[in-house]
């Protein structure tokens, strides 16, 4: 069961999606959970601004588990809450705080940006409740709460592996263009590391602004480099526009390659980005075209629900709803906090994107990149 809040007020009434989900699920005409027999899930997400594209995909993705799954797991029916934040820390700070304290909420989930994830840390922690991280990707994310486990992937995973990639692969130079804020300069740090560690040099580092980014003046200066790529990391939805302007600016047409963490090439927009997108190379947790029939099957069952194809966001999503209900089967229904991070610790499982588990020290996501 689906619920749409605004964060102006608690009361709201279901939306005209929330009733075609539970058509979609196979579960119209079931009567509202009762609050004892009811887990209230927070999902808080950037359904508007930049990162709306993240937001879409990890609500879709919950949509489809929910609907091959079920809406009940121990006994206890699943009731998601969804804000939206806009990636505006402020914004998911207040939204927690009042689906803690007002709804008695199990579960705070979703979070698109590393900023909003921090925000709702403490909270987490006072209220001993889950924080299920299933987008923010800055490694240190986790050590911020005892209560936050993470079903997506950190950049220091996907950065390393480019680095190692292009110092072994004839780049010897490199232009660097990153979202300012913590994940890019993760992003940065660990690729400048591995990539200078095999005896390539970086050329030029430029910070873009993670809000509305314009691109154009930033390439010129990497098309003046002379780089043999650049490396980009932007946050999830911003990918398309980079593309497009990279080509306007002819870097394409002068060899320069695109390289980076695979937000920038994410499958979602990846079919808009034209020609230009041809020869990028990058390293990232999950692709649509992952051969394995789980992957198929996940694929194909959400182009039919939702008309596209899933991205990384997606599968993200998709495994922070599975790590929930298997929580919950692993304490019985139990809904202490403390309990349902102790059941998550050390879970694995077979992921539309390969074998993941949850590493019982740190709370992270362990995964093939």
């Amino acid at each position: 069961m689906f619920e749409r809040k605004q964060l102006s007020r608690r009361a709201s009434s279901r939306t005209a999606w929330a009733a075609a989900v539970a058509a979609l699920a196979g579960l119209a005409g079931f009567a509202p959970a009762k609050a004892t027999d009811s887990v209230k899930v927070c999902l808080i997400l950037p359904m508007t601004g930049g990162q709306a594209s993240t937001g879409k995909q990890i609500e879709n993705a919950i949509k489809l588990y929910m609907q091959q799954q079920g809406d009940t797991v121990a006994g206890k029916k699943i009731e998601i809450i969804l804000k939206d934040d806009a990636a505006i820390p402020d914004k998911t700070k207040t939204a927690a705080q009042e689906l803690i304290v007002n709804d008695k909420v199990n579960f705070i989930a979703g979070f698109g940006v590393t900023p909003a994830a921090l925000a709702a840390a403490p909270l987490a922690t006072q209220a001993k409740i889950p924080e299920v991280v299933m987008a923010a990707g800055t490694s240190i994310i986790t050590e911020r709460s005892p209560y936050i486990v993470r079903t997506s992937f950190t950049l220091a995973q996907s950065s390393t592996i480019i680095g190692d990639w292009a110092a072994t692969n004839g780049i010897k130079k490199v232009a660097t263009l990153t979202s300012d804020y913590a994940p890019g300069n993760d992003a940065l740090n660990f690729f400048k590391q591995h990539f200078t560690a095999g005896g390539g040099e970086v050329v030029e580092e430029v910070k873009v602004p993670l809000q509305n980014p314009d691109f154009a003046p930033f390439l010129q200066r990497m098309k003046d480099a002379k780089p043999d790529a650049i490396f980009v990391f932007v946050p999830a939805g911003q990918g398309g526009n980079f593309m497009k302007q990279y080509a306007e600016r002819g870097l394409d047409k002068a060899g320069i390659k695109v390289i980076g963490p695979g937000d920038v090439t994410d499958d979602d927009l990846l079919n808009n980005m034209g020609d230009a997108v041809l020869g990028t190379v990058t390293a990232h947790l999950y692709s649509a075209a992952h051969p394995s029939q789980m992957n198929k099957d996940f694929v194909a069952a959400y182009k039919k629900a939702f008309g596209n194809r899933p991205g990384f966001m997606a599968v993200s999503g998709y495994d922070g709803i599975h790590l929930i209900y298997e929580a919950l089967k692993k304490t019985g229904g139990d809904t202490d906090g403390t309990k349902l991070v102790e059941a998550m610790k050390g879970q694995k499982w077979e992921s539309p994107r390969g074998p993941i588990s949850i590493d019982p020290e740190t709370r992270d996501i362990v995964q093939n990149i």
